[in-house]
């Protein structure tokens, strides 16, 4: 009942950072890409579209990026290194991350037979809903 083969992709994630003093680091997005072309691609939207909104020097350097950095990343990417692209804008890091991974099938959730596993799980009393 599994759906395909464990496959090779990227994990892709954004995070900001308050620089103020706190540090407080907050998952703003992330996503799945099965190439390198789409695990960069993600990232460049990302830049493109918030990149108006930037100070001179964050944008800057968004489009340092874009323009030069983008090749660096692919070319890691192919070579299955992780990559980190990050642009300040004022008080606040933005860091988009890229991590190669494997991704593993999991049950179809439209099967008719779920694996055995699927029944074992028990839900405690205190978990339940009404």
């Amino acid at each position: 009942m599994l759906k395909d083969d464990a496959r090779r992709g990227y994990w892709c994630e954004c995070w900001t950072e308050d620089l103020n003093g706190q540090g407080r680091l907050e998952l703003r997005g992330s996503f799945d890409a099965y190439s390198a072309p789409q695990a960069d691609r993600w990232v460049a939207v990302a830049l493109r579209t918030i990149s108006p909104a930037f100070d001179p020097d964050a944008s800057a350097q968004a489009w340092e990026w874009l323009y030069d950095g983008r090749i660096e990343t692919r070319r890691a990417l192919l070579r299955c290194e992780p990559c980190t692209v990050s642009v300040t804008h004022t008080t606040t890091r933005i860091t988009w991350t890229i991590r190669p991974v494997v991704f593993l099938p999991l049950a179809h959730r439209e099967a008719r037979q779920l694996p055995s596993c699927a029944y074992d799980f028990k839900p405690r009393p205190d978990q339940q809903t009404n």
